[in-house]
C-alpha cells in the first residue's frame, strides 16, 4: 500500500500539467480565433483544425498528448509506484477536461487519454490510435471515433497489459470521456453532427 503523500503530489502535479490550455495557447500564437468560439466550442485539437490551420492543430495534439505522458514520466522518474504513476496520469486527464485555468470549463480529453495510454505501454496506445484511427477515417466523425476508443480502451486494456491498475484507470477515463461527449451523442443521432475538416455553420 502506498503512502498517502506520494498520491496526493502525484495527483496534484498530474492536475496543474493537465490544466496547461495548448488550444488556446496555440491558437493566439497562431493568430487564430479562440477555439471556444468555434465549432462545438471546445477548447481541443478538433477545433483548432476548423480553424483551417493543420500546423496549429498537431502542435495542440500532441501538447495535449504530452500532459498525461509526462505526468506519469515525472511521477516515474522520482520513484512514485504504480498506482500513483496511474493517478497521475487521470489527474492529468481531469485537469485537461477540468482546468481551474479556463473556468473548470476544458476539453473533451481524447488527446491526453492517448497520452495516458502511452504513458502504460507504447504498444496499447497505438492499438488505441488505429482503433481511433480507422472509425474517424471511415466515418469522418471524430467524436464518433473518441467514442468507440473510449468504450473498447478497457477491455484491450485487460486482454493486452491484464494489469487492474490500468483496467481501472483507463475504466474512469472512459467514463468521463462518455460523459462529455453527450451533446456529440445527441448529434449524432440527429444526424446533425459536424465531420472531419468541415465548419460547423451557426
Amino acid at each position: 500500500m502506498e503512502s498517502m503523500l506520494p498520491l496526493i503530489l502525484a495527483a496534484l502535479g498530474g492536475y496543474l500539467l493537465g490544466c496547461v490550455p495548448f488550444a488556446v495557447i496555440t491558437s493566439k500564437l497562431f493568430g487564430l480565433a479562440d477555439p471556444r468560439t468555434v465549432g462545438s466550442g471546445n477548447p481541443g485539437a478538433t477545433n483548432v483544425l476548423r480553424s483551417g490551420n493543420k500546423l496549429a492543430a498537431i502542435i495542440t495534439l500532441v501538447g495535449d498528448a504530452a500532459k498525461g505522458t509526462l505526468a506519469m514520466l515525472i511521477a516515474r522518474q522520482v520513484g512514485a509506484g504504480e498506482t500513483a504513476i496511474a493517478l497521475a496520469g487521470i489527474a492529468a486527464f481531469i485537469g485537461h477536461v477540468f482546468p481551474f485555468t479556463l473556468g473548470f470549463k476544458g476539453g473533451k480529453g481524447v488527446a491526453t487519454a492517448l497520452g495516458v495510454m502511452l504513458g502504460f505501454s507504447a504498444v496499447y496506445a497505438g492499438v488505441m490510435a488505429l482503433i481511433w484511427l480507422g472509425v474517424a477515417a471511415a466515418t469522418r466523425y471524430s467524436s464518433l471515433a473518441a467514442l468507440v476508443a473510449a468504450l473498447t480502451a478497457p477491455v484491450v486494456a485487460w486482454q493486452m497489459l491484464n494489469a487492474p491498475t490500468i483496467t481501472a484507470s483507463m475504466l474512469v477515463m472512459a467514463v468521463i470521456l462518455v460523459l462529455r461527449h453527450r451533446s456529440n451523442i445527441s448529434n449524432l443521432l440527429a444526424g446533425t453532427e459536424s465531420r472531419i475538416g468541415s465548419k460547423k455553420k451557426d
